[in-house]
């Protein structure tokens, strides 16, 4: 609670020092947009590439910001300084609950993790299944879908988080390390996921975590103030990520291209780490499996929930939020007319 007490000052001193990151957003008559994005493989790096929102929106000014983890984006929209962001669906589950409790909301679907966040230890760490993590040191950045995902990987195989020091470090910081030998095992996501696995072996994945129960998901977030202030550029903001997620089911060379130039990537390279994640149809998101209808919310309130309680079991928050609420907390208005 410090480190996020210490995070959120941070934001709070830049909001004011002149760069205008907490102003707008919440008013009409303003027309900006603050958006949060993470560099990992998703349609979300096919809109900024390819401009899609700029050109739905024309006579917004639209500002984009990268942030290494979710952790740091719900500092962030505690700080008023963002109006929508790609984030993880346990760093959702932890907004929504005790003590953050930020009033967003979801709106979107960005994929499912699938191979494209997976637990890796190190060549030459000893390491060949879960339960020989015991008295290793493990690094995953904090309060995220990957930090989630070890926990979980953990329980199912009967480790005790006690059993081994797990360490808070971001992707960048965890190849830094995993290259000096300072830890001997990961959970993280694409890119840097790719470096671990060529001097490493692939424990568990989120795709075995999701058929066991516990999956995890990427999510485009709103502010509740923003999404009541600018209802239409939320609708144009999903189309925009629909439209996106067309690219990748219709033309994956097209998307790989995107994806690759946001990453620094080859094409070949964007094309293989996309394939490794799970992308909904626009046309999904409304079912009752995802999102759902205006009086008749989807299950994803369930996973929030479930991703919830399990994280007050490991006493990662205070306490879960109920059903309701999180049912409240998903955007569906005008969904199936949005995407269609």
């Amino acid at each position: 609670m410090k480190k996020f007490l210490a995070a959120a000052t941070a934001v709070l001193l830049l909001a004011g020092c002149g760069n205008g990151a907490a102003s707008g957003g919440n008013n009409p008559e303003e027309k900006s947009i603050r958006i949060a994005y993470q560099a990992f493989p998703s349609g979300d790096l096919i809109v900024k590439n390819q401009g899609l929102l700029e050109k739905a929106l024309p006579d917004y000014k639209i500002t984009w910001t990268k942030f290494d983890s979710g952790a740091s984006i719900n500092t962030a929209f505690v700080a008023k300084s963002v109006d929508i962001a790609a984030i993880g669906s346990s760093p959702v589950a932890r907004g929504l609950s005790a003590p953050l409790n930020i009033p967003y909301q979801v709106a979107f679907v960005l994929d499912v993790a699938g191979d494209n966040e997976a637990l890796v230890a190190r060549n030459g760490s000893g390491v060949d299944d879960v339960a020989g993590l015991r008295g290793k040191k493990v690094a995953t950045p904090f309060a995220s879908t990957a930090h989630y995902s070890l926990l979980a990987a953990l329980d199912s195989a009967g480790v005790k988080e006690s059993e081994l020091t797990i360490v808070d470090l971001e992707p960048q910081d965890i190849l830094a390390a995993w290259t000096r030998g300072d830890i001997d095992a990961a959970y993280s996501w694409l890119p840097s996921l790719d470096a671990l696995k060529k001097n490493g072996k692939v424990l568990i994945t989120s795709r075995e975590l999701a058929a066991g129960g516990k999956p995890t998901l990427d999510l485009g977030v709103v502010s509740t103030a923003f999404a009541t202030a600018h209802p239409a550029a939320v609708d144009a903001w999903r189309k925009a990520e629909a439209q996106a997620l067309d690219i990748i089911a219709t033309d994956p060379d097209a998307a790989a291209k995107a994806v690759g130039t946001e990453l620094n990537l080859p094409a070949a390279d964007a094309k293989a780490q996309l394939s490794q994640g799970v992308f909904l149809k626009p046309a999904d998101l409304s079912s009752p499996e995802w999102l759902g209808t205006e009086g008749a919310p989807g299950k994803l309130a369930d996973n929030l929930v479930s991703a919830a309680e399990f994280l007050k079991s490991q006493q990662k928050i205070d306490a879960v939020p109920s059903l309701a609420d999180v049912q409240k907390a998903i955007y569906v208005k005008g969904l199936p007319g949005v995407l269609s």
